[in-house]
């Protein structure tokens, strides 16, 4: 079967769009207040999760895609303020990827994924606990054992380490994006049932996005499916002292940045 590329932007704003590749797709409430100024997906249409947007974030776009596109397409899924991309331009949106740079990676491995993270003084586990709930893991982990025990093995490695993929970013040849949103959904609908996040803050109700960041790389490693990384492209101002600030903040216990 001949695939084509379509690399959707998850967005719930008014955002730059390039074309090439791209098409936009809208996430959240608000999406007709849209309707005839911009073209995009709306995540609401069709066969769809969007009312569980505050909790799944991204995914819900993620869910629409893999339910309603045609199977002739390769899919890739970024942000309205993250995109793959590469060095040496001087502004940002001139390093922002175009069909021929997916194509080209993609003739090396099936997937692309970000650049890992590297948390160096915490592993993935610990970092989820401080920034996060541990129960969410401890529930997640407890659904591997009942429903894919063959996971396990991977996701203990996995959270031992000390790096991981973030973002729910990536492109996938369509076979393997079928074959990891099933999986992917499956157990984060069953952790949905046997959490509750009712007294959670209105960040950490974003679990089950969260939760999917860390399950890409379990995927990856269980099947041994061979993938590429590419630089994450910031649009808009990251503080990244901020951020380094509350990562160690976490860490040992103090208060962190509002």
């Amino acid at each position: 079967m001949t695939t084509k590329l379509k690399v959707f932007i998850v967005s719930h704003r008014q955002c730059w769009r390039p074309r090439d590749c791209y098409e936009l797709i809208w996430v959240g409430p608000n999406a007709q207040a849209f309707k005839g100024e911009n073209d995009f997906v709306d995540s609401a249409e069709s066969v769809n999760i969007s009312q569980k947007n505050r909790n799944f974030c991204e995914l819900t776009a993620l869910y629409w895609l893999w339910k309603n596109l045609a199977k002739d397409l390769d899919i890739g899924l970024v942000h309205y303020r993250r995109f793959f991309g590469k060095w040496g331009v001087v502004y940002p949106q001139g390093r922002v990827f175009k069909a021929v740079d997916y194509e080209r990676l993609l003739s090396q491995a099936p997937i692309i994924v970000p650049t890992k993270r590297n948390y160096y003084v915490e592993t993935v586990w610990s970092q989820y606990a401080h920034a996060h709930h541990e129960k969410d893991l401890i529930v997640l982990r407890s659904v591997l054992v009942e429903k894919y025990p063959d996971y396990l093995d991977a996701f203990d490695s996995h959270m031992k380490g000390r790096k991981t993929h973030l973002y729910n970013m990536f492109v996938m040849r369509r076979p393997y994006f079928d074959s990891y949103c099933s999986w992917l959904f499956d157990i984060l609908f069953e952790v949905e049932r046997r959490l509750d996040i009712s007294q959670y803050s209105q960040n950490d109700q974003r679990v089950f996005g969260f939760l999917g960041e860390r399950l890409l790389d379990v995927w990856l490693l269980k099947n041994k499916i061979p993938y590429v990384e590419a630089p994450v492209v910031f649009l808009g101002h990251q503080n990244w002292f901020k951020k380094g600030f509350n990562f160690l903040a976490r860490k040992y216990g103090f208060k962190t940045i509002g």
